[in-house]
């Protein structure tokens, strides 16, 4: 297959399956021929990671929202230039766990952050880059979080209220609803065979799409 560059972004809340998914889309894509890089948000470099650990651990419960937002946006920066830009400049694909989808679902609609403050640091931060094609991980949240609620202990993120989720999961599905193109609703509350033969489809779909 040629080779043509694509930004790929897995988004969903937590216990929607991410991990699995981005798996499962990483190997379909491989044994379609495609060279990628997969990452993951916020992190993918080691100042990244650094401010992962700030932005997901406990030792700064309570941080305000303003400096969330920011930290998110500073790692995003790093990311861009030294992995996700890279990598398409050289014609690879770029698997991506979230985005900035993520920052207006979480920072947007769970924190209250006026939407426009975060897309003037999404042009700001990024240009005219945004992903090519979204899989959002769709699922109630109730059922999200007990499912993650077994995986280990919570992290800073999982620990917020039930509302915030809330707020985050229509943030997400009103995101897919206007941008329909780039969108691809997968129902993530089905098993585990389901919700992959649904993206098995929706791979195949894609790659048809880019064409050989």
């Amino acid at each position: 297959m040629t080779q043509i560059a694509r930004f790929i972004t897995v988004e969903g809340l937590e216990g929607a399956g991410k991990t699995t998914v981005l798996n499962a889309i990483e190997a379909q894509l491989r044994t379609a021929g495609i060279d990628l890089v997969t990452t993951r948000e916020p992190g993918g470099t080691p100042l990244g990671e650094e401010v992962r650990a700030l932005l997901l651990g406990h030792k700064h419960d309570g941080m305000a929202d303003d400096t969330e937002l920011l930290l998110m946006f500073a790692a995003r920066a790093e990311h861009l230039h030294r992995v996700i830009r890279p990598a398409l400049a050289a014609g690879r694909w770029v698997l991506c766990d979230r985005f900035t989808d993520a920052t207006y679902a979480y920072q947007g609609g769970g924190r209250g952050i006026d939407m426009a403050r975060i897309a003037t640091l999404e042009d700001f931060v990024q240009g005219d880059l945004r992903p090519h094609h979204t899989f959002l991980l769709d699922l109630p949240v109730r059922q999200g979080l007990d499912r993650a609620a077994g995986r280990s202990e919570p992290d800073r993120f999982e620990k917020q209220r039930e509302a915030f989720f809330d707020a985050a999961r229509a943030t997400y599905r009103a995101r897919a609803e206007s941008e329909p193109g780039r969108f691809r609703v997968i129902d993530a509350s089905q098993d585990l065979d389901g919700v992959l033969a649904q993206l098995k489809t929706s791979v195949a779909a894609l790659l048809a799409e880019v064409g050989p």
